[in-house]
């Protein structure tokens, strides 16, 4: 698998979270070509303002390989990771990190700053962004239009 198939398997969680009325965004963790780790947006079901797809899909693959420091994996997300998220990966020393589409309002890989680039941070893993972009956008605006009681022309 690719990284767009990877990609594809995390809308798939995407999908998932809008279902249970969640933002669809998707996260996977990958070590060697194989799914460690899955998540999806949580929050409102969970109580939980940490529950974003990143964290899930971290603690997910935590609890599978039986350590919190997840070197040599990939995270996959649909959208670019926000702060905490990216605390996050940070600290499981996550090595690579692909996304989908931007986030311009709490984005952290260029959109609002980039937190990645830091160099005062102990941890730097190689970020790529825009993998089905298109695609992964499109999920989060047909679920606010839709919310806002707006039918899409496809």
């Amino acid at each position: 698998m690719n990284d767009e198939d990877f990609m594809r398997e995390a809308m798939t969680l995407a999908r998932e979270a809008a279902v249970c009325g969640e933002v669809p965004v998707g996260a996977l963790v990958v070590r060697g070509g194989e799914i460690v780790g899955r998540g999806f947006n949580a929050p409102i079901s969970r109580h939980d303002a940490t529950a974003h797809a990143e964290i899930m899909a971290l603690r997910d693959a935590s609890a599978n390989l039986g350590n919190y420091r997840l070197p040599g994996c990939t995270l996959y997300v649909t959208l670019e990771p926000c702060a905490m998220c990216a605390g996050a990966i940070m600290h499981a020393r996550i090595g690579r990190v692909v996304y989908g589409a931007r986030d311009p309002k709490t984005g952290v890989h260029g959109s609002i700053l980039d937190l990645f680039a830091e160099t005062r941070l102990n941890h730097h893993a190689e970020v790529e962004g825009g993998v089905l972009a298109e695609e992964c956008g499109r999920l989060l605006s047909d679920f606010f239009a839709a919310r806002r009681g707006r039918t899409l022309i496809a």
